[in-house]
C-alpha cells in the first residue's frame, strides 16, 4: 500500500484553518512548514520566552497525507468552502511507500557516548559497553535526550561532580536525564522540577526504566528544600527570571550549573548571578557554555 503526500503553497491566515478543514475532510495528517525555508527569506519561529515571532509564515507550504484513493481536488475543494476559498490552489503530489515507520524511526537514535563510563542507550538498543553506566532514554516530548551540546555539557559536570550520597536538584528536568544520570553517578537525594507536567510524567517513566529513586514535581508541587548539587539547563531568559529561586536551592558550599546559555550571554548571566554566588565558564560546546560556582 502507498499514500499520497500531498503539498501546496497558502498565505498564513489560511494555512491553519486549511489545514483543520483538511482534517475534518478525511486527511490522515496535515502539517505546515515555512515555504523559504532554506532560503534569505525565512522566517524563525521559536526562540527564547519573550523572544518568539508572531506565529506561522505568510508563505506557509500545508502538507498532506491522505488515503491512495483519496480524490485529491475534491477534497481540497471541499476544505476551501468550509473556509470561505472558492479556488482550488495548485498542488504537488508524491507517493509514500508503506513502510516500518517504528523501525525507521528507531534506525535514526544510536547510543550516545558521553564519557569512558557514560553512554545514553535507547531502550531497543544493546548497550555498547554493559560495564558502563548506561542511561536508558528514548526520544519522546520531553526535552533532553543526550544530543543537544548543553545536555551533554550538564552530564559532563556531573560527572565531574557528584559525590556519594550527595543531594542533587534538576530545575527543569525535562526528560528527567540529568537527574536520572546524578542517581546512576551516586547521588543520594535525587529531584527534579519542571513547569510542564508532560515532562514530569515522562521523567517518572525514565526514572523507572532506569530504576533510580527520585522526586520530580510540576511547578503546581514546588520542591523544597537545599541540596548539595544543583543544575539548570533551560534557556538564558527562564535562568535570569528564576535566578533568586534556583540560588535558594543551592546549601551554602553547594555547587551550582547553568547550561541552554550562549556565549554571548555568559558574562550577563554570570552578573546576574553573581548576587548570590559566583559564576564562571566551566566548558563550553559548539556555540553553548556551562557556567558553574560554589555558593559562599
Amino acid at each position: 500500500m502507498s499514500w499520497q503526500n500531498v503539498s501546496f503553497l497558502t498565505d498564513v491566515a489560511h494555512a491553519e484553518p486549511l489545514c483543520d478543514a483538511l482534517l475534518e475532510a478525511g486527511a490522515l495528517s496535515a502539517s505546515i512548514e515555512d515555504a523559504d525555508a532554506g532560503t534569505p527569506d525565512e522566517q524563525p519561529q521559536f526562540g527564547e520566552p519573550g523572544s518568539v515571532n508572531s506565529p506561522g509564515w505568510q508563505r506557509s507550504r500545508v502538507i498532506v497525507l491522505l488515503e491512495p484513493e483519496a480524490d485529491v481536488a475534491a477534497l481540497l475543494a471541499t476544505a476551501g468552502q468550509a473556509i470561505g476559498l472558492n479556488e482550488v490552489p495548485e498542488f504537488a503530489i508524491e507517493e509514500v511507500a508503506e513502510q516500518n515507520w517504528v523501525q525507521l524511526t528507531q534506525s535514526q537514535f544510536d547510543p550516545i557516548r558521553v564519557s569512558e563510563r557514560l553512554w545514553i542507550v535507547p531502550s531497543w538498543h544493546e548497550s555498547p559497553d554493559p560495564a558502563a553506566v548506561n542511561l536508558i532514554l528514548d526520544p519522546g516530548m520531553a526535552f533532553g535526550t543526550g544530543s543537544h551540546p548543553t545536555t551533554r555539557l550538564c552530564l559532563e559536570w556531573l560527572e565531574r561532580t557528584v559525590d556519594a550520597d550527595c543531594s542533587v536538584l534538576d530545575y527543569g528536568c525535562g526528560s528527567g536525564i540529568l537527574a536520572i544520570a546524578a542517581a546512576r553517578l551516586g547521588a543520594g537525594r535525587v529531584a527534579g522540577v519542571d513547569i510542564d507536567p508532560l515532562a514530569v510524567e515522562a521523567a517518572r517513566a525514565n526514572a523507572e526504566r532506569n530504576a533510580v529513586t527520585a522526586l520530580f514535581a510540576d511547578s503546581a508541587e514546588p520542591v523544597a528544600g537545599e541540596y548539595d548539587v544543583v543544575v539548570a539547563n533551560i534557556l538564558s531568559n527562564p535562568l535570569r527570571v528564576l535566578a533568586p529561586a534556583i540560588c535558594a536551592h543551592v546549601r551554602p558550599g553547594g555547587r551550582l550549573a547553568l547550561s541552554g546559555i550562549l556565549r554571548e550571554q555568559a558574562e550577563e548571566i554570570i552578573g546576574i548571578y553573581a548576587q548570590w554566588l559566583p559564576m564562571q565558564v566551566a566548558d563550553s560546546r559548539e556555540d553553548w557554555v556551562c557556567l558553574s560556582g560554589v555558593k559562599p
